[in-house]
């Protein structure tokens, strides 16, 4: 059980069960992106098609990484405030930091398109460009008073900055478009990040008023979602297409709420979990199962009205997906009170390098494109799962292979 002196720290302290919680997203989310190289996936591992009423694995992953997003805020924020920065220095350092997941989200999008024949370089050369120019511009370059040392960092950035903007004016995807800010999950992880730390901002350790927000993007979600078959296929608020409030949701990036939803749940969950710091682990523990049900119970409650749908954003994806993410925390938090983590350090570096370990796919794929050089020996049913197995845990290696060399993704 933490000490009166360790609760005190408040959020100065790192949080060892929002790094399992993210670590352990990531490396299902590398897990199931590598689905599309197996055939004979079950169903219940895979994403939920377009107007399915369902919700598999690959449904899960993404929005308790949101979940983790949502935790975070709180720590990054008032660490800065502890330092001494101002909210307007921290205002702006939400804005350059949801900037570059835009670019990197948007980086990754086109290549979704694959490569048209006529750009002057492979898709396996895109990736691995794409990748040397995040590094370049975003890593995690230590501090120093060295002159020398100073200027060769800034050389590196330089020359990032300058292979991004290459690969921006040179690329055609397969159709032979051009690079665009096309959608992705990066893109969508940055607007709700957005929204949900500037909110915190605002507003910083307060419940109630955390409550408040959490509980408009809900509102928002039930109003604008559409009801299933048996309600009529049309949200609760059926204005005509093209109506004021539904593009402003879209221009200011709330959307129907969901995911905003998601990422403000885990803020919610951060500062009550701080708040409730001197609560015994079993009983915090008792109480996110409890709220976890809670949420079960709501969600089967919303399923009457609405589909379970990752794609939609609808409510019962929301709820389910809050009492997943709310009881792997608790569970997380109490084995890490009773120094039950040592099974993390096989996928720390997920944890704390989680934004390479998102892009290293994309190094392996591009080496695979250019050499030849497959590991994936097994491509079938419970082999080919394996495979998609070992591929994921060899991201996180080839994560923390590169931190001991210093190089990691910093926004």
């Amino acid at each position: 059980m933490k000490t009166n002196i360790e609760c005190q720290k408040g959020f100065s302290g790192r949080n060892a069960a929002i790094d399992m919680l993210r670590g352990l997203t990531v490396l299902i989310m590398i897990f199931v992106n590598s689905f599309w190289k197996v055939e004979g996936v079950p169903h219940w591992l895979e994403h939920a098609a377009w107007g399915e009423d369902f919700m598999g694995l690959a449904d899960i992953v993404f929005p308790c990484f949101l979940f983790a997003v949502g935790m975070s805020i709180p720590y990054a924020i008032e660490r800065r405030s502890a330092k001494g920065y101002s909210d307007a220095s921290t205002l702006l350092h939400i804005l350059t930091r949801s900037f570059a997941l835009l670019v990197m989200g948007a980086f990754l999008g086109n290549s979704e398109g694959w490569i048209s024949e006529d750009a002057p370089y492979s898709m396996g050369t895109y990736w691995l460009l794409m990748f040397v120019g995040f590094i370049g511009v975003w890593n995690q370059y230590p501090r120093t008073d060295v002159r020398w040392q100073r200027h060769l960092f800034t050389g590196f950035k330089t020359a990032g900055a300058a292979i991004l903007i290459y690969l921006m004016l040179t690329f055609r995807n397969g159709e032979g478009n051009v690079f665009g800010f096309r959608t992705s999950i990066l893109g969508l992880i940055a607007w709700a990040y957005l929204i949900c730390a500037v909110t915190y901002l605002i507003v910083r350790d307060r419940p109630v008023r955390l409550l408040a927000v959490w509980a408009v993007f809900i509102a928002i979600n039930i109003l604008t979602s559409p009801l299933n078959e048996a309600y009529g296929s049309r949200p609760i608020l059926d204005f005509p297409d093209g109506n004021f409030l539904g593009a402003f949701l879209w221009n200011i990036h709330v959307g129907n709420g969901g995911l905003c939803a998601m990422t403000m749940g885990g803020v919610v969950l951060s500062v009550m979990s701080v708040r409730f710091c001197n609560v015994g682990e079993s009983k915090k523990l008792l109480a996110s199962l409890g709220l976890a049900a809670v949420f079960v119970v709501a969600g089967i409650a919303a399923h009457h009205f609405y589909i379970v749908s990752k794609i939609a954003a609808t409510l019962p994806w929301v709820c389910f997906a809050t009492a997943i993410a709310t009881g792997l925390y608790g569970l997380f938090s109490w084995l890490a009170s009773h120094g039950c983590s040592a099974w993390f350090r096989i996928i720390k570096p997920a944890g704390t390098a989680t934004l390479t370990a998102y892009i290293i796919p994309y190094v392996l794929y591009g080496i695979d494109n250019l050499t030849g050089i497959n590991i994936d020996f097994f491509k079938e049913g419970v082999t080919g799962l394996l495979n998609c197995a070992f591929f994921s845990l060899l991201c996180i290696w080839i994560t923390g292979l590169f931190e001991l060399l210093r190089i990691k993704l910093k926004i």
